[in-house]
């Protein structure tokens, strides 16, 4: 094809109701590669620039990148993998403008004397919110030595999402949350509970993978708010107590696991807050222990009268 038969810059731009100075920006990265030089070394393009302007323009009014425009058109990334990128990182954004919008709806509610302390909570947590201090949390509360599948069982249950679209109160909630667990755990003050510092002979592996399993048989008693009692949900979540230390499910040790599972009022606190941010239809496995708990104080005591 001859010089003469190709458009200039401002023809191509013409055409493409465009202005000179973006054909010349795309040009210049590499995206609009113009077909020859005239005699005078102005630049020439064929007909097929068109379409590809076109096509850039259209990738660019969807704010795709430059690179990921010129990987599109140059087919080193299908159009399907560039959108499918963009449409999670703008998911991320909406969801990091939607906690700022409810952090600053919280703060304009709340009292001046609120506000400092709020503030304060809030800017300790990014927007949107990681998760990975309450698994921080739990991995230093959890047994040792437990196998990696039940840990990650247990933290899919204990660890809350935090809502895409959340309240204010959701916020404050989460950010409470944030802060109660990156407290330092001290040594005088063992994070662990009672029931994890046993004797030689203890399974936590064999205790965790029975609690994920009563805790199951549970979630349709907390949904239906249905008081604490008998049943198999029970008989489960104390068989894994029992089998966790070698012995046999029997009213002696009912009475004794009644005991150990006195109220710890820092987990008691880390429930009451997750509660709070995702609702009461997501019963968290705090809410079905403190049913079991209850069940099995109920049962003691009527079998004692």
């Amino acid at each position: 094809m001859s010089t003469d038969s190709m458009w200039s810059i401002g023809e191509l731009a013409e055409h493409a109701g465009v202005t000179v100075k973006t054909v010349r920006f795309y040009s210049d990265r590499g995206l609009l590669p113009e077909a020859a030089r005239s005699s005078g070394g102005h630049r020439r393009y064929g007909p097929e620039a068109l379409d590809r302007l076109r096509m850039i323009r259209s990738l660019r009014t969807l704010d795709l990148p430059v690179p990921d425009v010129s990987r599109v058109l140059d087919e080193e990334d299908t159009l399907e993998d560039v959108i499918a990128g963009q449409l999670q990182e703008l998911g991320s954004q909406l969801s990091a403008l939607r906690w700022r919008e409810a952090a600053l709806q919280l703060l304009q509610d709340c009292t001046p004397e609120e506000r400092a302390g709020r503030l304060r909570l809030i800017g300790a947590v990014s927007a949107p919110p990681s998760t990975a201090s309450l698994v921080r949390f739990w991995r230093c509360w959890l047994p040792p030595r437990l196998p990696a599948r039940v840990v990650s069982v247990f933290l899919e249950q204990a660890v809350p999402q935090p809502p895409a679209a959340p309240s204010p109160a959701q916020v404050l909630a989460f950010a409470r949350l944030h802060a109660f667990v990156s407290g330092p755990c001290f040594s005088n003050d063992p994070c662990q509970p009672a029931a994890h510092r046993r004797d030689d002979g203890y399974r936590p592996a064999v205790l965790y993978d029975g609690l994920t399993e009563a805790f199951a048989l549970a979630a349709p008693e907390l949904r239906a708010q249905r008081p604490p009692r008998e049943g198999e949900a029970l008989d489960c979540f104390v068989s894994a107590y029992a089998r966790s230390c070698g012995t046999r499910d029997t009213t002696a040790f009912r009475r004794l696991l009644s005991r150990q599972l006195a109220a710890d009022p820092r987990i008691d606190r880390y429930w009451q807050l997750t509660a709070e941010l995702t609702g009461p239809s997501a019963p968290t496995p705090g809410a079905a222990h403190d049913w079991f708990r209850a069940a099995l104080d109920t049962q003691i005591a009527a079998s004692a009268a």
